[in-house]
């Protein structure tokens, strides 16, 4: 059996440590990493409208139903739901087999009327009928011109054309249907006069009056559209107790007839933090934001976002009055990193 010297042993273990140590990189410590040039920004508390929202759907306030004016079946309609169409433009045609008859009366009454007002001028002249009696023979003459006139009115109307430049939104009736006088046909819609049908709850209705500023959210849009109450309707819905509102909408060509809508009535205002919405960091399912110490060193932070202002942002939870954000529009930070404020 061999035995190991306990000195030599500590002495082997020294060099090793040692060796190890000398093996190590350099301590970087005493470089500095060169600052990031950076949007450096201080969050101050700010004055914002306190909103009650509601949802809505965009409406057409020319909204039109094409009736027929006549009695008889439905020989063609000329343009489907979805489409254009202009003003003139022939959407339905009638059958006018009833407008055909009573024009054919019509004329037939007019030729026997005339022929009986000709014949009594001309005894009203020889003084062979008395002025009574070619009085009634020439009202009947007119009357017959008349009936004329509106039995090829009705014959027209076997034609209906579209009142207005706009959109085909619903069909009633088919080809081959009975239509009546009155009877819608078609509803169409002017693109270019729109409004959002919304309700609001009997608490919110006092606040809210004919003109006042709206805030509307549509999904298709690109960005939010601004709109005005044009009409309050001072009348709960019974079942509901909710108030129908009418708000114009500021053009827009993105905006269409059905479209849904979010309505943001203003009630008030409060204070709230904003800042940019490129200043926000999405990463990983977690939204933060990077904080500028007083060393001008970025660290990380998580925040709670709340509505879109614009192309600001409010942050509800994560920061305070006064802190400091940066961001980069070029290089990504990084925690630990410095920067300094861009030109």
């Amino acid at each position: 059996m061999s035995f190991v010297n306990p000195s030599r042993a500590l002495l082997a273990a020294v060099v090793m440590l040692l060796a190890a140590c000398g093996s190590e990189a350099p301590n970087d410590a005493g470089t500095t990493q060169a600052a990031v040039e950076a949007n450096i920004q201080t969050v101050k508390s700010q004055e914002v409208a306190q909103h009650y929202y509601a949802s809505g759907n965009v409406t057409s306030d020319h909204r039109i139903a094409v009736s027929s004016r006549l009695s008889g079946y439905i020989r063609q309609i000329a343009a489907r739901e979805g489409e254009r169409v202009k003003k003139g433009e022939v959407l339905v045609r009638i059958d006018p087999v009833d407008a055909k008859q009573n024009l054919a009366q019509a004329k037939a009454d007019l030729a026997d009327a005339k022929t009986d007002f000709d014949r009594f001028k001309e005894l009203l002249a020889a003084n062979a009928v008395s002025k009574q009696q070619y009085d009634k023979a020439e009202l009947r003459y007119k009357v017959a011109l008349s009936r004329l006139a509106q039995a090829e009115n009705q014959l027209s109307y076997a034609e209906i054309t579209s009142p207005v430049d706009g959109i085909v939104v619903q069909k009633l009736l088919n080809t081959g249907d009975l239509a009546g006088p009155g009877m819608p046909v078609l509803i169409v819609e002017d693109p270019a006069q729109l409004l959002v049908e919304t309700s609001v709850s009997e608490q919110y209705i006092d606040a809210l009056h004919v003109g006042d500023a709206v805030d509307l959210h549509i999904p298709s849009a690109a960005a939010p559209l601004n709109g005005k109450i044009r009409q309050l309707v001072d009348a709960a819905d019974p079942g509901t107790h909710q108030f129908l509102v009418k708000v114009s909408i500021d053009g827009s060509d993105a905006v269409r007839p059905g479209m849904f809508a979010e309505v943001g009535f203003r009630t008030g205002s409060r204070q709230a933090l904003l800042i940019p919405q490129a200043a926000v960091v999405h990463r990983s399912g977690l939204t933060g934001i990077y904080l500028v110490d007083a060393k001008n060193i970025v660290h990380y932070r998580q925040i709670r976002l709340g509505t879109a202002a614009g192309n600001d942002v409010e942050v509800v939870a994560g920061l305070v009055d006064g802190d400091r954000i940066a961001w980069s529009g070029t290089e990504a930070l990084q925690n630990g990193m410095p920067v300094r404020a861009g030109n």
